[in-house]
């Protein structure tokens, strides 16, 4: 009897996966592999096994890449301090190319011939996993349901699972879930009435925050340690990456700190509503402007200042393997040798005060800066300074 050739899913549990799980040994004679990445996302590891093997999946894998995703992915993207568009920091984005990466490995260790995702035929991630999917196996064939099936909307997608018995996830209102991604950076919540502009998101969408107005009254104080641009410590005490964020996440979660409702210009060229929860990603993002400040020069800072917006749109439009990200990248780390040292920081509904910071950098100099009397800076040389810059205006 000729074998089955295999097929690698990226499989979450939820609606959308399932479904096409399904799909996938309705429509084509092979073996599904599911796979799971525990990048930190609420997993439910008995129910994804439990809901794969009532579809009949004999293979499930799910594996821990936790701390790979934020020392690898996460810890990067904020050396560069990028922000899509204003506001977004980049949790869906930034996840996809080390799913990518690891469905194709996996696809190769069980010699898959294909690997298939959940991505919508109107969203970013599509581009984002075949994208990783090229880099790491450029041979091994794509199947993206969303682009060529008959499913054409959620109610079809949920009259497709009721018809053929796939388990249907509820929201805390009882009814069919809003569109979710998570993972230990972000959360982020689309559809149903959000798809309004004008609609006001109700509260019981936010998973990891709060709301500023029921945050606590005193709030609380946070210090993150720095080495070599990367966080090391959470008030003194040196965590792995993985724990290090998630301990942000609470303590800015529930000081109502990281809420984003944002309207952005997908990649493929529509717009899109959507509500992010960051919290210990904004609380990073802060910290490490804030140690900056003190340990790099102006020329390097205002560089990085500079490319941030491209490499953020890199990261955004699914090129986290690109040839320019990684020329982008070496730039951004050109100097973090020099990003060492620690920022307190209040925060308070919704609110992140810099308390202080410290570092033993010669970058900043308390001599230079001060009022009072002193020879390390030379007051005759600004006649000058400004002389110059007065030609440059002609």
């Amino acid at each position: 009897m000729k074998k089955k050739r295999k097929i690698v899913l990226a499989y979450s549990g939820g609606l959308d996966t399932s479904v096409i799980l399904k799909w996938l040994q309705e429509n084509y004679n092979a073996e599904v592999i599911a796979y799971t990445a525990d990048i930190g996302q609420k997993i439910n590891k008995k129910k994804i096994i439990n809901n794969a093997k009532k579809l009949s999946i004999k293979k499930i894998i799910i594996e821990d890449l936790k701390d790979t995703f934020v020392k690898d992915y996460i810890f990067p993207m904020i050396r560069g301090h990028a922000i899509y568009e204003g506001v977004y920091l980049l949790g869906t984005s930034i996840a996809r190319p080390l799913i990518a990466k690891r469905q194709i490995a996996i696809a190769k260790k069980f010699g898959a011939y294909a690997v298939s995702h959940g991505s919508t035929g109107k969203g970013n991630d599509q581009v984002r996993f075949e994208l990783g999917y090229h880099y790491f196996g450029p041979k091994i064939k794509v199947i993206a349901p969303w682009r060529i099936w008959k499913l054409n909307s959620r109610t079809d997608l949920i009259k497709y699972a009721i018809k053929n018995r796939v388990p249907i996830p509820r929201d805390k209102k009882g009814a069919p879930p809003f569109s979710v991604d998570d993972n230990l950076y972000h959360t982020s919540t689309e559809g149903k009435m959000l798809e309004n502009p004008k609609n006001q998101a109700p509260q019981f969408i936010y998973q990891r925050t709060v709301s500023p107005e029921k945050a606590s009254n005193k709030g609380s104080y946070v210090t993150i340690g720095f080495k070599n641009g990367n966080p090391i410590t959470v008030d003194g005490k040196k965590l792995l990456p993985a724990n290090l964020l998630q301990k942000l996440n609470i303590v800015a979660g529930k000081n109502g700190i990281g809420r984003v409702d944002l309207v952005e210009n997908r990649f493929i060229g529509i717009k899109s509503r959507g509500i992010y929860e960051t919290p210990g990603g904004t609380l990073l993002m802060v910290a490490h402007r804030a140690i900056e400040s003190i340990t790099l020069d102006k020329a390097t800072m205002h560089k990085k200042d500079k490319i941030m917006p491209i490499y953020a749109e890199l990261i955004y439009n699914g090129y986290w393997y690109s040839k320019a990200r990684f020329r982008l990248q070496k730039i951004v780390d050109l100097k973090r040798n020099k990003i060492n040292g620690s920022v307190k920081l209040k925060l308070y509904k919704g609110n992140i005060i810099i308390i202080s910071r410290q570092t033993k950098s010669r970058a900043y100099s308390m001599k230079k800066v001060s009022f009072e009397e002193n020879k390390t800076f030379n007051k005759s040389n600004v006649e000058r300074f400004i002389n110059f810059h007065k030609k440059k205006l002609r």
